[in-house]
């Protein structure tokens, strides 16, 4: 692991192999160990980045400055301490956001996107947005972090065969500052794009599954109102594609990369 200061907090980070640089953003409560299964699949080709963002993971909790738009300039600060000028941004969940964010404010440095189970507007996703925010907040200030990181790894890994995937989700999940994750999603289910989404002109790759709580059709509306953009649908996956179906992600992306 290594550390990289920007705005006065700290990023930990790791990175392997060479070539252009494909960074990997993680998910809301989570680190950059949900890309376990993508890092020895593409550093034989790439120089695979993964960090966690502020609050969470091994990078510092401040108290209260949170949301999208903060960890999207620490995602431009630690890209210019390395001296990177471009790369493909791969963001899963809240990660996709910060990568939206990257692409409309920062395109040069956006070479491609790719949206995992994410979305341009958390603030405007009607009644599931409505829903996620009263229930999530009610079951964390009522039963705490531990028991949320348990119905939130048991909703992402339901699956017999999953029981390892959820117990280690829901280990990283219940080791988060209370905080840090409690501000990271009140400010993240504020944030949007509007109408900002269609003046980004960056080669996007849209990944959906076909069991996420969000339906295909909220990923199709959004693609079409870019300019290039494409979904790809993958089958037998809840949220957490990256994870439960690492070998049908690793392969979409794979060809997206190799189409260039």
């Amino acid at each position: 692991m290594s550390k990289i200061q920007v705005n006065d907090i700290e990023l930990d980070y790791e990175e392997y192999g060479n070539g252009k640089v494909l960074l990997l953003l993680h998910g809301l409560g989570s680190t950059k160990k949900d890309w376990d299964a993508q890092v020895p699949f593409f550093s034989n080709n790439f120089r695979v980045i993964t960090l966690d963002l502020r609050g969470h993971g091994d990078s510092s909790k401040p108290k209260n400055a949170y949301g999208v738009a903060l960890m999207t300039e620490d995602v431009k600060g630690f890209l210019d301490q390395l001296q990177i000028k471009t790369a493909t941004f791969v963001g899963f969940s809240m990660g996709g956001a910060v990568a939206f964010q990257m692409a409309s404010s920062y395109p040069t440095y956006v070479e491609n996107l790719v949206i995992v189970n994410s979305g341009p507007d958390f603030n405007d996703m009607g009644s599931i947005g409505d829903e996620l925010l009263k229930n999530r907040t009610r079951f964390l200030e009522t039963n705490g972090l531990e028991l949320l990181a348990k119905d939130i790894a048991f909703n992402m890994f339901p699956e017999p065969h999953q029981v390892d995937l959820r117990h280690a989700f829901e280990a990283r999940c219940k080791n988060n500052d209370y905080n840090a994750y409690y501000n990271s999603f009140v400010t993240l289910m504020a944030w949007g794009l509007g109408d900002k989404l269609k003046d980004i002109n960056t080669r996007t790759l849209v990944v959906a599954s076909d069991m996420d709580y969000t339906p295909v059709a909220f990923k199709e509306a959004y693609v079409k109102k870019m300019p290039n953009a494409s979904l790809s649908v993958i089958a037998n996956s809840r949220h957490g594609v990256v994870i439960d179906q690492p070998d049908a992600f690793n392969l979409v992306l794979k060809r997206f990369l190799e189409n260039e």
